[in-house]
């Protein structure tokens, strides 16, 4: 079955009018969130330039930058076992599980240095979480599965791999600063409609 493009095009444009509504944030996640399970719902739109694991390091390709850089929109692809270092994220994010299975640790700042560390969360395929510095900004993700790559689709309220974020030691806290950037030089043609 070859991709099915216009979905993530009709998800592009669903979410850009929602952004441009300049809503609160509570109202950007509660309505981005029925927006994104419904795109993750089904496993048949993202080409394969964009779904492919690497034998070192998870990836994470560019979709869609809002040219005013509201909102980002990338694939993040797990290979077998691969994990994330804690980190943050400094503005808000949905996250859905497109294939495979994620686990998820959140961290707490403790007072006198280093984290309280909250109980892992398994997010199946086509559910949706959210993070923010309002709600819970920093945490830890893996691969579920050994064995197997699993892909999740994140919307950012910026352009995520220009952002400046943080790692942090999980035991000292110790923050070192991070721009993450983007494992492709080319986001698809979602208007190309000569492939439908």
């Amino acid at each position: 079955m070859s991709p099915q493009p216009h979905k993530l095009r009709d998800f592009v444009v669903a979410f850009t009018r929602l952004i441009d509504r300049a809503p609160q944030e509570a109202e950007a996640l509660g309505e981005g969130r029925l927006l994104l399970a419904d795109l993750v719902s089904k496993d048949d739109w993202l080409p394969d330039a964009y779904a492919r694991p690497h034998p070192q390091y998870y990836q994470q390709y560019l979709l869609h930058a809002d040219p005013l850089e509201r909102l980002s929109i990338v694939s993040f692809v797990w290979g077998p076992g691969q994990r994330t270092p804690v980190h943050d994220h400094t503005v808000w994010g949905l996250v859905g599980v497109l294939r495979g299975a994620e686990l998820s640790e959140s961290y707490t700042p403790r007072a006198g240095g280093g984290f309280d560390i909250g109980p892992t969360e398994r997010i199946e395929a086509g559910e949706v979480v959210a993070v923010s510095p309002r709600i819970g900004d920093i945490h830890a993700i893996a691969n579920a599965y050994d064995d197997r790559p699993s892909i999740s689709i994140h919307v950012y309220g910026g352009n995520i791999g220009t952002v400046r974020r943080s790692v942090f030691d999980p035991l000292t806290g110790e923050r070192k600063p991070f721009v993450s950037g983007y494992a492709n030089a080319a986001v698809p043609n979602l208007w190309d409609r000569s492939k439908e």
